[in-house]
């Protein structure tokens, strides 16, 4: 972007009680998303006997990614034509509907069907949460704000699992779903009134239903195929493959479309940006390798170190903590100094050091060492949550403000999908030739290939490895990051980015 170009005056920032209960209410809908993506996990066995189908009880959780994820580019860009207040409420109201929907229903099937439901509100909370900080506080500010998020995902991985298993064997599984009813309509409450205050840049755009369905689709397809793959069909079968090259067709469709549209559904301007650019990829690797650790470090804890599930969830909350602290030192770092992508490039320098001893000395490390290493590698990872949100938006023009917020919340889930996926297999494949084929499950082969005096440790270390250079492409591509001053309270918005 040319620091040349015309800018136009800001509006006046918000008094702080405003801000305060606009953050709020957007951190509970925020809170409400990350939580349902955790609560469910330790409470699936559970509802699998309940609902007499144990086959199909992934696609509890696979259902409510796949929509969640594919509809985050669009809230962006509904934010963007209709407004941030509008938006949000409807997204609440569908989530609410989702939930109650899935407290009621009587099949796995239909579970499965309202998680989807459910999904299609929650994939608009996180992202709008992020995007109405950004119209509310300046970028110099905001970064702070952001540490708040990392806590309010840091809560919700620890106390998701643990509620989940609570009330699903004490009270009953419906119960996870229906304590979102009163939460939803508390967020929708709080937000109600606060957000008729909020600064409004929406201009009037057409919504590109071309590239919306072409872009659901190739992402709806892409995480079909992960999450089959070597789970319900073999990685090589014409079902993972087929699946593969229509997800690529569909994305080649799709940069057409954005390359030809008039006014397409992602703005060219947008994506050319250098800075969106790189912090958005530096965040597909390094947030979904943070993903890929809390869904792995788990089972390394049960199959390696020979805890219990319960311990092996207690034993994660320090990569949690770690994360929380990173996100919030780096946020407030950011607010305060000029260079401010030395705190984040630091902190992955120290995770990637970490990780890689991870995966050389995975079977020799006693628990306290492994902990304090998570403290760290998550404090380390946590230091680009912020960075990442903040610079981006910073980059672009308010009322690009929510589709580029979406668009970087976009590839961080479509990052974690990948990145675990890819991880699974690694993992996996690190086990050798165990029998149980096709379908069975990864704490199934688990237990064949201990069995078999397979070395766990040894599989475990592929996936660090992997980690580490993952996280390595993250901190490369924030190095090369242009580092762009951050705008305050009244500092001009730039006029740079254009449909």
């Amino acid at each position: 972007m040319d620091a040349s170009v015309s800018a136009r005056p800001g509006p006046a920032p918000l008094d702080q009680a405003t801000i305060r209960s606009i953050v709020l209410g957007v951190m509970l809908a925020m809170f409400l998303a990350a939580l349902d993506q955790t609560i469910v996990a330790t409470a699936l066995p559970t509802i699998g006997r309940e609902l007499g189908d144990l086959q199909n009880i992934a696609w509890v959780v696979t259902a409510y990614l796949l929509s969640s994820t594919a509809v985050t580019p669009l809230y962006g860009k509904l934010s963007d034509i209709h407004g941030r207040r509008t938006v949000l409420l409807i997204a609440i109201v569908i989530f609410i509907i989702g939930s109650i929907a899935c407290a009621l229903a009587p099949t796995m099937t239909g579970l499965i069907i309202a998680r989807f439901l459910q999904g299609l509100g929650g994939g608009g909370l996180i992202s709008l949460a992020h995007t109405i900080t950004g119209d509310a506080i300046a970028p110099k500010e905001r970064a702070k704000y952001m540490g708040y998020f990392g806590a309010v995902f840091a809560a919700a991985s620890v106390a998701g699992p643990v509620l989940g298993g609570v009330l699903s064997e004490s009270l009953n599984w419906t119960v996870i779903f229906w304590i979102n009813v009163p939460l939803g309509l508390l967020a929708f409450a709080m937000t109600f009134n606060a957000l008729k205050k909020l600064p409004r840049n929406d201009r009037p755009h057409k919504l590109d239903i071309i590239g919306a369905v072409l872009l659901v689709a190739a992402a709806v397809l892409l995480l079909l195929a992960l999450s089959w793959g070597g789970v319900s069909y073999p990685w090589s079968s014409w079902e993972i493959i087929g699946l593969f090259v229509a997800s690529l067709v569909a994305w080649a469709l799709f940069v057409f479309r954005v390359l030809n549209a008039p006014e397409p559904f992602l703005p060219v301007g947008v994506l050319r940006d250098q800075v969106v650019a790189t912090a958005t990829l530096a965040g597909f690797f390094g947030i979904g390798t943070m993903v890929g650790l809390s869904i792995y470090m788990p089972l390394f804890f049960q199959s390696v170190l020979h805890m219990s599930a319960a311990e092996s969830g207690f034993a994660l909350i320090p990569l949690s903590i770690g994360t929380v602290f990173g996100a919030q030192f780096s946020g407030r770092v950011m607010a305060r100094v000029q260079h401010y992508k030395r705190s984040p490039m630091i902190g992955l320098v120290v995770a990637m050091v970490l990780t890689a001893v991870l995966a050389v000395w995975a079977g020799r490390l006693d628990v306290i060492s492994i902990e304090v290493i998570l403290t760290f590698i998550g404090a380390g990872l946590g230091t680009l949550f912020p960075v990442t949100i903040v610079v981006a938006q910073n980059a672009v023009q308010a009322h690009h403000l929510g589709t580029a917020t979406a668009t970087i919340n976009f590839m961080r889930s479509l990052g974690s999908a990948i990145l675990v996926a890819a991880f699974g297999a690694i993992f996996l494949g690190g086990l050798g030739a165990i029998s149980g084929g096709t379908g069975t499950s990864v704490e199934a082969k688990i237990a064949a290939a201990a069995e078999a005096g397979v070395s766990l440790a040894g599989a475990f270390s592929g996936v660090f490895i992997a980690a580490t250079i993952c996280i390595a492409i993250s901190l490369a591509l924030l190095a090369i990051m242009e580092e762009r001053p951050l705008r305050g309270g009244r500092s001009p918005v730039p006029t740079a980015v254009e449909v």
